[in-house]
């Protein structure tokens, strides 16, 4: 497995990825599919990205973005978000131990002193995978609706570099 950073050529193959979670439901916040050019934008080349790689096995196989906080979000300074994402079939392989161990040596290189992991209390996976890298529970947002308007809690954990 080669770990590298996302580049435009990656698009496809991380759609593939997120669209089949979305699809299966209940493990992502995401309900709506992306496309090449909305994951390019939120994945390879938005403004608040500080990072995001893919991990390469003949093909993507998954990936993890760090993105500096807003503000406007209630974030201080020197907090930043992270999404994790591995092909359905190979969750619980490494894949997201690894590029957590590139994302966290990106942060520290980039100032970041938080990392913040909001996962939907009904993602057990997501958040046994943050549980397993460290973060700890420090906040709940109480029945946030989904597209149809079913209110399902999300579970903010932190992790301090």
């Amino acid at each position: 497995m080669i770990l590298r950073l996302a580049t435009p050529d990656d698009a496809d193959d991380m759609c593939a990825i997120l669209n089949a979670i979305i699809a299966i439901g209940g493990t992502t916040a995401y309900e709506v599919p992306f496309t090449r050019e909305t994951m390019i934008e939120n994945y390879v080349s938005a403004p608040r990205l500080i990072a995001c790689h893919v991990a390469d096995s003949d093909g993507i196989i998954g990936f993890q973005a760090l993105w500096r906080a807003r503000p406007e979000e209630g974030f201080a300074d020197g907090w930043a978000v992270i999404a994790t994402f591995a092909k359905p079939g190979l969750t619980k392989t490494g894949i997201g131990s690894a590029l957590f161990t590139r994302t966290t040596a990106v942060a520290r290189s980039a100032g970041i002193m938080t990392i913040d992991a909001t996962i939907r209390a009904d993602n057990t996976g997501g958040l046994a995978y943050y549980s397993r890298q460290g973060f700890r529970d420090y906040d709940r947002l109480i029945g946030v609706p989904l597209r149809d308007g079913t209110p399902v809690d999300r579970v903010r954990k932190r992790f301090d570099l």
